[in-house]
């Protein structure tokens, strides 16, 4: 390679990370703690569940990469000394979930679905990939706290978990709950809607009225706003649904909208016609 080539290509790979890293650089994690020794962190991207104890700490997901350094710092403040981040539980795929594995992977095991690291296998041979797998589930005792870790299909992706931290009653429900906004449903990675509304229906059954939910996006809530967000998703589908069946096409119920009850629910992610168009080629 001419040197005149190898020097653009260097500029060009700094130049992205650069921006990868300007893109975080005001980005602050907040720390809130639940209950027990359970806490969440919210920064940029998917919200992280954390137990902590002298046994070693555990996250639920651990967003993007160059986040790792803040969030460490973070858990610092809420431990006071160092404790070894122990394990790392990612409940899918996606970047902003999984984006910091690599840095946590120098002395976590990384735990997911078997379909978590294939996926993530196509991007990376080796870099953070989750190095225990399961099929249905999976149960971690740490810090006089029981973990259970259960796979549910078909919903956000193919590869979901939910985590329940027994003794706290602390859920982390991933990116099969997004708290007052619409959801991201990801049909080209094994996401659908049905699914996706089935197993909201199978984890309310589950929750008891003094849970505490941590939702994949938003702000930590409770049963009650888990039945909103249910009540939102099977409302929306049964609109488009009723105009679909009236022959409306998929820009005439653009046009026509969700109604004025849903359009609080609309953000930069998942817009309200994001929503309509994931429902209509989906139902």
């Amino acid at each position: 390679m001419k040197s005149s080539s190898l020097l653009f290509l260097i500029i060009s790979l700094f130049s992205v990370q650069t921006l990868a890293d300007d893109r975080f650089k005001d980005v602050q994690i907040e720390v809130q703690h639940i209950n027990e020794n359970v806490y969440v962190l919210y920064g940029a991207g998917g919200n992280i569940g954390v137990l902590v104890g002298t046994e070693g700490t555990l996250l639920i997901d651990d967003q993007f990469e160059p986040l790792a350094p803040k969030i460490e710092k973070a858990l610092l403040n809420v431990t006071k000394q160092k404790q070894k981040i122990k394990y790392v539980v990612n409940t899918h795929y996606h970047g902003d979930h999984t984006g910091s594995n690599n840095y946590f992977a120098k002395s976590a095991s990384i735990l997911a679905h078997e379909n978590v690291r294939k996926r993530m296998s196509v991007k990376s041979k080796d870099s953070g990939l989750p190095v225990i797998t399961y099929e249905d589930g999976i149960k971690l005792h740490l810090n006089q706290e029981r973990i259970h870790v259960k796979h549910l299909a078909a919903g956000h992706t193919d590869g979901d978990s939910v985590v329940y931290f027994e003794k706290a009653n602390v859920w982390h429900f991933g990116d099969l709950f997004f708290e007052s906004r619409f959801p991201f449903i990801d049909v080209k990675s094994g996401g659908s809607i049905e699914g996706y509304i089935t197993n909201l229906d199978a984890l309310l059954e589950k929750v008891n009225d003094d849970a505490k939910i941590i939702p994949g996006h938003g702000k930590l809530t409770d049963k009650n706003g888990f039945k909103r967000f249910i009540e939102m998703i099977k409302s929306t589908k049964n609109i488009i649904v009723e105009k679909k069946r009236s022959g409306m096409s998929k820009q005439q119920v653009i046009e026509s909208g969700l109604g004025e009850q849903w359009k609080v629910w609309d953000w930069s992610f998942i817009t309200e016609q994001r929503w309509i168009e994931t429902l209509y080629d989906n139902i």
